[in-house]
């Protein structure tokens, strides 16, 4: 049998020989791809960077917009006392955190008469205990208010509460009986017909609000005692508070008994501590509050002076720390109310 003849391979295309990248294409290679991948770093370390600082501003607004919200949703109420009208003041109260045992009746009249009452932290009484820390560049502001709610009514907050509360008179007996009564044991005040007990109270508000370490703190008024001062909002920086003083009539003329206020402000002032006649003819306030980031940027240079109404300004830091001033006008609505000529 003829042996089979040797098989011969025909040389194709796919099997000439291979070689693989030279030295200068593979270098080329990882050249252009470090170049991709530094573009795509920076890229993403820009997102990065853009976020937090989107997230740090978009804190700020919030914490100071919360503020002045906080502040002027207590201011509002403001010497809202149910149907009482205060009576005329005689002097500032020199303690503002006074303990409510020791109210007398001239201290209670002049805490209806005055129920908004600012200080600086230098002269804050140092008989507030819960008010440390004060910041120096910053106001301490007292506001004081009934409930909006009667005691024993749904949802009402001051029923449990034991410190004081206001009972006001409906009635007009002869001779008349007590106008209000203000931490009592007892509440006799009568209604309209004169026979039947009130049998209404409400809580009395009062809330002492300043700055310290860089945080909004408040002292509240309960059971009786000014609380040890609670964190409400953090990166405020300083707070600022002005007056607007009611001192002249409808005729321009100067506020007397026989030429009264017509409600509006005339002028805004920034009283710590107010003096007598000031305080006794305001009806609106200027909230200032300057809240920061509560981290540093990067590269930032914080150079700017920051004016808090018609105080001295505030600034520069030269911290890095990016600001921003927040200011709302508040209308006492009782105060202003009651001077307004129909």
């Amino acid at each position: 049998m003829k042996p089979s003849s040797p098989i011969r391979l025909v040389c194709r295309a796919s099997c000439m020989k291979q070689r693989g990248f030279t030295l200068v294409e593979l270098m080329v290679s990882i050249t252009l791809g470090m170049l991709i991948v530094a573009a795509l770093l920076a890229l993403y370390l820009n997102i990065t960077r853009t976020n937090n600082e989107m997230a740090k501003a978009n804190l700020q607004i919030e914490n100071g917009r919360f503020a002045i919200q906080l502040l002027q949703s207590d201011l509002v109420h403001a010497g809202f006392w149910g149907e009482a009208r205060p009576p005329v003041p005689t002097a500032v109260p020199a303690n503002p955190c006074l303990a409510p045992s020791a109210w007398d009746a001239a201290y209670k009249a002049n805490m209806l008469a005055f129920p908004v009452l600012g200080y600086d932290s230098a002269s804050v009484p140092s008989t507030c205990g819960t008010v440390t820390g004060a910041q120096d560049n910053s106001d301490v502001v007292v506001v004081r208010h009934a409930n909006t709610c009667t005691s024993g009514s749904a949802g009402c907050d001051g029923g449990a509460d034991t410190g004081p509360h206001i009972q006001v008179s409906s009635c007009n007996m002869t001779p008349p009986e007590p106008a209000y009564v203000i931490h009592s044991s007892t509440f006799p005040l009568h209604k309209k017909d004169c026979t039947t007990v009130e049998n209404v109270r409400r809580k009395v508000v009062s809330s002492i609000y300043f700055v310290s370490d860089n945080t909004l703190m408040r002292s509240s008024l309960v059971n009786g005692t000014y609380q040890a001062a609670q964190p409400l909002i953090e990166g405020i920086e300083a707070m600022r508070i002005e007056y607007g003083i009611d001192n002249l009539g409808k005729n321009g003329a100067a506020v007397s008994v026989t030429n009264p206020g017509d409600g509006s402000p005339d002028t805004y002032v920034s009283c710590a501590p107010c003096t007598l006649d000031e305080l006794r003819d305001v009806v609106s306030v200027k909230i200032h509050v300057l809240a920061r980031n509560l981290q540093a940027t990067s590269g930032h240079t914080e150079s700017k002076i920051y004016q808090l109404g018609n105080t001295d300004a505030i600034g520069p830091f030269d911290d890095g720390v990016k600001r921003h001033v927040f200011s709302t006008t508040v209308r006492l609505v009782n105060p202003s109310s009651r001077r307004e000529a129909p």
